[in-house]
């Protein structure tokens, strides 16, 4: 399972969308790219998102009339509309579908990112357990307002754990984070959860693991 951000982007210009994909992706966000509003309807069916940025001026079904749609189904996704319009009929035609934010074309890569960070800090700030705090977005973990130091892999296992409490989590899901899956591997990396955060995580026999609640 992945825990990175999750973007959904809808733009049809190719050379932009490959552009801004990478970007993000080096920003460690997971990126899902469409070209038309229709399949932005497609992927939010099954999967949900962190954030959508939308190019209005796209085929099949418009970013605006997507963005209406997704409203409607109360979808409250946080969204920026990434258009080359920048008269003020269509900024607040934008803003009255339901986008958080709208950047002109061209525009700053940093910019963007910038805007981009703040906004899902607001939506997805942290998740509190008795004295650990998670920072979903900065993917830090603080025990007493300290960081702790873990693994990659230690911190994905964690991140499972934390986002899905009283919920036991598959084995075959923490395999997926890890780079040699094995039953052996798992326990050594819970057991080193367990002893540097204190947690209380119960082995349910032959399926996985779960954080119990408090």
């Amino acid at each position: 399972m992945n825990n990175k951000m999750k973007i959904l982007l809808l733009e049809d210009d190719t050379i932009l969308a490959q552009t801004m994909v990478q970007i993000l992706e080096q920003e460690n966000y997971d990126v899902t790219l469409v070209c038309d509003g229709e399949e932005v309807l497609e992927m939010t069916y099954e999967n949900k998102f962190d954030l959508y940025l939308f190019d209005i001026n796209v085929p099949l079904l418009n970013g605006i009339d997507t963005l209406k749609l997704l409203r409607e189904a109360k979808d409250d996704t946080p969204t920026f509309f990434i258009t080359a319009f920048i008269d003020i009929k269509s900024i607040l035609k934008g803003f009255n579908s339901g986008c958080d934010d709208y950047i002109k074309k061209p525009f700053d890569l940093d910019e963007l990112l910038v805007r981009i960070k703040a906004t899902l800090k607001r939506k997805n700030p942290v998740i509190q357990y008795a004295d650990i705090t998670f920072d979903l977005l900065d993917n830090r973990v603080l025990k007493d307002n300290k960081e702790v130091a873990l693994g990659n892999v230690e911190r994905d296992i964690f991140a499972l754990l934390i986002r899905n409490i009283a919920i036991t989590v598959n084995k075959s899901t923490f395999f997926d984070c890890m780079n040699r899956p094995s039953e052996t591997g798992l326990r050594v990396l819970i057991s080193k959860l367990k002893k540097v955060l204190d947690l209380d995580i119960t082995n349910i026999k032959g399926i996985g693991y779960k954080l119990e609640k408090l």
